[in-house]
């Protein structure tokens, strides 16, 4: 038995949407996508673990749609969901195993805008002479994006729900033109959890920068 042989059940259709087959791919990405946001909002450790299942759906799913760079991105999102998850526990710093959320700084803002912008400019022009996406700008300003959100949820910067809802605003139509109705519609959801997940990250925002208020120079 080939891995082709393993992986093809879940490459078969299993509902229909709007004319178009949605495959068992698309729907255990669907599921695991919403749990693993939500889990993240909540600050729940368990998102790690969840994420990574749903970047593994994700590979297939979009290797199979032509978005080469989403799908090299999941890769990508799997080592920072190990890096992310180790960070979670121990890099509370002295007296404490639990990150606290914090807002970027202005060096981290820099260097971010300008490794997105290079990403995005490099994986466009990648994309338009390596291979055969119809859609080279918007996928790599979503892995940009995406990637920059990434980190900031990893290091539990508050700002980085900024970010994935700047990606999720270009996702939900790319999906939609790719005709990837379902994933179109789990990033619509994705975008209301995000602002979700802004409120209650802001929330406990506040009574860290009033410790850091009263904590002697």
């Amino acid at each position: 038995m080939t891995l082709a042989d393993i992986l093809d059940p879940l490459q078969q259709p299993l509902v229909t949407v709007l004319d178009t087959p949605v495959s068992w791919t698309e729907v255990l990405g669907f599921g695991s996508g919403a749990l693993c946001v939500w889990l993240v909002a909540r600050q729940h450790l368990a998102n790690w673990p969840i994420g990574i299942a749903n970047n593994l759906f994700f590979i297939l799913l979009f290797a199979q749609s032509g978005l080469y760079a989403d799908a090299g991105l999941q890769i990508v999102f799997i080592s920072l969901a190990a890096y992310g998850w180790w960070t979670w526990t121990h890099g509370g710093g002295p007296g404490t195993s639990v990150l606290p959320v914090r807002s970027t700084t202005r060096t981290e803002w820099a260097w971010l805008l300008a490794a997105g912008a290079v990403g995005a400019l490099g994986l466009t022009l990648l994309l338009s002479r390596a291979t055969d996406s119809t859609v080279p700008f918007w996928d790599a300003l979503t892995t940009s994006l995406s990637l920059m959100a990434t980190y900031g949820q990893c290091r539990k910067r508050v700002e980085s729900w900024w970010l994935w809802i700047a990606a999720d605003i270009v996702y939900i139509p790319l999906y939609a033109y790719k005709e990837l109705y379902l994933t179109s519609l789990l990033y619509a959801g994705f975008l209301m959890l995000c602002i979700v997940g802004l409120r209650s990250w802001k929330r406990d925002l506040a009574p860290a920068r009033r410790e850091e208020a009263v904590m002697p120079a």
